[in-house]
């Protein structure tokens, strides 16, 4: 599991792994792995509520999309700082591919929350772990889940003042990996309470964001779409 800060003030990924390229527009930025199966989409103009990041894994460089997340522009630097760093790393993401969710998948992805106290509930076909003070949560859906390429999310981890008015969300499709969701439940945990990523200028955004996908070596991202 990568090493954690959730209290760095400026947040940077140190990892080769990820290039990154500036497009024709300023509003997005791309970053793709070294292993071309796996790719990122910023889009700094995104609103707070509004889908700002989107990450696309593949089994190869040539297939069809594996798994998905996408995150708000509203979404903790410390969560994002986490994400990237496992997305970096290559171990926390690397699934079997072609295998519907089970319920050892479901209990690793969890297993923070359920240290940590969080109040496990069921409401049809959803369950959900909610933090003590209301203020963060995981929503996992279980007929979502069934669906390999649909359209709904299996899971969703959020801030603000419920899963129905969330200040941010992050949303994963079924096959996302649950080493990965372990270490996204983790931070968010930790960082129960923290506020979401401050609304500041487009520039300074830009800049801050950006940073969190800095590496030495950048390629050319594939032509399609997420």
């Amino acid at each position: 599991m990568s090493s954690r800060r959730p209290g760095s003030a400026e947040p940077r990924l140190q990892h080769a792994e990820l290039d990154r390229e500036r497009t024709w527009s300023d509003d997005l930025t791309y970053a793709t792995h070294e292993s071309q199966t796996l790719r990122i989409e910023r889009d700094h103009s995104a609103p707070a509520r509004e889908t700002a990041w989107t990450v696309a894994a593949y089994e190869t460089p040539v297939s069809d999309r594996t798994w998905h997340l996408t995150a708000t522009g509203a979404t903790p630097l410390p969560m994002l700082q986490d994400l990237l760093i496992d997305l970096a790393d290559g171990a926390a993401w690397d699934t079997a591919i072609g295998q519907f969710i089970d319920e050892a998948s479901v209990i690793a992805a969890t297993q923070p929350a359920t240290d940590a106290g969080w109040t496990h509930t069921f409401a049809g076909r959803w369950i959900h772990w909610t933090a003590p003070n209301g203020e963060a949560g995981i929503q996992f859906d279980a007929f979502a889940a069934q669906r390999l390429n649909g359209t709904l999310p299996t899971w969703v981890l959020w801030g603000g003042h419920t899963i129905d008015q969330p200040t941010w969300e992050i949303a994963a499709s079924t096959r996302t990996p649950s080493n990965l969701l372990a270490n996204l439940t983790e931070t968010l945990t930790q960082t129960c309470g923290t506020h979401p990523a401050p609304s500041r200028s487009s520039s300074y955004t830009q800049r801050r964001t950006t940073s969190l996908l800095a590496s030495p070596a950048f390629g050319r991202p594939y032509g399609r779409a997420l």
